[in-house]
């Protein structure tokens, strides 16, 4: 509320500071205004009580004149003021924040059988999916989509926004009916071409596993550099536990727990967040897949700020205007009031 009134011209920037050298103008229009008044002869023409006249030549009311000169000067320095376009970095709150760039967001989930571990609660996929969930809710007007994979990858859920539709898709994917295996390169392969040539100008896909690539056709390093021909950011996610962890094991009687050394191919990961600009995160529990989230988040709103204030950084000159409407409406009330006593 108090931002509404500061017209401290030291916070501001200004977008078109040219205007600003109309300032040098104000001891010339302080002349010109002082020359007008002092060779006013007066409005009217009246008969009045010698008493009167000698009111009229009171030195309160040629000071207030002088006053009169100095607020139309401020009123004049205030215009020209917000002509230069004034705004400041502090006030990019909540409302600056509605930007015109959006983003269109691919998550590419690892549903292969070692994420069923357990060092996660219950499993390291629900807890993916739930998390991937909160991160959904969070979004506001991006198109969000959905890819999953094992040894092969398929496109869940187009890029939409409809988060309901999203969510839902999310609740139903499992390894159960895909092609075992991890294929990292495949799995953000189908990201990359999901993400048509028509997405928005920001294109973000974070991409989450818990081992390394051992299926697919295409190597995790040539789909990263196929991500950076297309000015995709690729944020990577390795899920598990430090150490040895429950991991599910098909044997011949069926799928049993033993407990498997969590084995993250993180050199890999961490090269395809640095081809494409984006960054590898560790997550060893639940908490800290959330925090991950949230950074990624942190991360893309930060962009996005950049890139908002860096083409076209929003003017902010309401509180000159205020001061602008506020001096006038004095001006014109003392006017008014010289009027009557003149009259």
């Amino acid at each position: 509320m108090l931002n509404n009134w500061n017209i401290n011209i030291f916070e501001f920037e200004f977008l078109q500071a040219n205007y600003l050298y109309l300032l040098f103008l104000l001891p010339f229009i302080a002349w010109l205004l002082w020359k007008i008044e002092k060779n006013r002869k007066g409005d009217w023409k009246f008969t009045s009580s010698i008493a009167n006249q000698q009111k009229l030549a009171e030195t309160k009311i040629h000071w207030l004149r002088q006053v009169l000169i100095g607020l139309k000067l401020l009123i004049v320095a205030l215009a020209i003021i917000a002509l230069a376009k004034p705004f400041r970095w502090n006030d990019r709150d909540a409302s600056t924040n509605d930007y015109k760039y959006g983003i269109d967001i691919v998550l590419a989930l690892d549903v292969s059988l070692s994420m069923l571990a357990t060092d996660f609660q219950p499993n390291r996929l629900e807890a993916a999916k739930e998390v991937a969930k909160e991160f959904i809710d969070g979004r506001r007007g991006d198109r969000i989509g959905l890819v999953v994979y094992a040894g092969e990858a398929y496109t869940a859920c187009p890029a939409t926004l409809d988060y309901e539709v999203l969510k839902t898709q999310i609740d139903q994917v499992d390894g159960m009916n895909i092609e075992g295996g991890t294929a990292i390169g495949t799995g953000l392969g189908t990201a990359v071409v999901h993400l048509r040539s028509d997405s928005l100008k920001s294109k973000v896909i974070i991409l989450l596993t818990d081992g390394s690539n051992n299926a697919g056709d295409i190597t995790p390093i040539q789909a990263a550099d196929l991500a950076k021909t297309k000015n995709i950011c690729v944020y990577t996610i390795g899920v598990g536990s430090n150490g040895m962890a429950p991991t599910p094991m098909v044997t011949p009687v069926g799928i049993r727990y033993e407990n498997q050394l969590v084995e993250i191919d993180e050199a890999t990961l961490n090269e395809i967040a640095e081809i494409t600009g984006g960054q590898y995160f560790r997550a060893t529990d639940k908490e800290s897949l959330d925090e991950i989230y949230e950074e990624i988040e942190r991360l893309e709103k930060r962009k996005m700020i950049d890139k908002y204030f860096q083409s076209e950084p929003p003017p902010t000159p309401g509180a000159f205007l205020n001061w602008i409407f506020a001096v006038l409406s004095i001006v014109i009330i003392v006017e008014f009031s010289l009027f009557i006593v003149n009259d």
